[in-house]
């Protein structure tokens, strides 16, 4: 008797609440009747569903409802009318994309394409060059380094100048050698006149703690 008389109050209480629920709806409704009729110039916001904004993708592959379709293959060729399935297993056997190109035709024009890679080329054309971030090089040398070594370091110089990177050259002095910084003016100096068609000094020759030193060259402006 119990359990009967619990399941009696809550089919009540169930009844209840659709008959409030309903009295609402009525209610917002005659409310909203009442004010447009007489008071036409009170403006009630209203809750409206949320519009999806329509993608500026074009159809592509299953997509494409319409059929028959002209269909333009990969490498451009023209495979003539046919329905739009037997061209998207075309294309999904080559794995690639069926894109909708010319929807106004009749019937439309469509291309298999790698529609991935066509969307990268164009943001790629569009973004244009990556500016290069200019980096300091630095290339080593000895006071007892031979001419082939040099005319080696050189060339390394003269490729990061082209890419518009700065170059320091070092020389490095050690033991002995250190009675003798005349040579690392000499090397530098000719260092210096193999590139000066690339490269501007930025600061001369200069001893640097004693053991080292250096030019730095920073690229022609163009």
């Amino acid at each position: 008797m119990e359990i009967s008389g619990i399941k009696s109050r809550l089919d009540a209480i169930r009844t209840n609440q659709m008959v409030l629920r309903v009295i609402q709806h009525l209610t917002d409704f005659w409310c909203h009747s009442v004010i447009d009729l007489f008071f036409p110039e009170v403006t009630i916001k209203r809750s409206r569903p949320t519009t999806v904004p329509q993608s500026n993708l074009p159809r592509m592959n299953e997509r494409i409802r319409i059929s028959p379709i002209r269909v333009v293959s990969a490498t451009g060729e023209m495979l003539g009318e046919m329905e739009t399935a037997a061209a998207l297993r075309i294309a999904q056997d080559e794995g690639l994309d069926l894109v909708e190109v010319s929807p106004e035709a009749r019937p439309p024009v469509c291309r298999i394409m790698n529609y991935g890679k066509v969307i990268y080329e164009r943001q790629k054309k569009t973004s244009g060059p990556k500016q290069h971030k200019t980096q300091l090089k630095q290339l080593r040398l000895r006071a007892k380094t031979g001419q082939h070594d040099i005319e080696t370091k050189v060339r390394q110089a003269r490729d990061f100048l082209v890419r518009r990177d700065k170059v320091k050259i070092n020389v490095m002095f050690k033991g002995r050698e250190n009675a003798h910084h005349e040579r690392g003016i000499e090397m530098l100096d000719e260092v210096v006149k193999s590139l000066q068609d690339v490269a501007t000094v930025e600061q001369a020759p200069r001893m640097e703690s004693g053991k080292m030193m250096s030019v730095l060259l920073t690229p022609l402006k163009h």
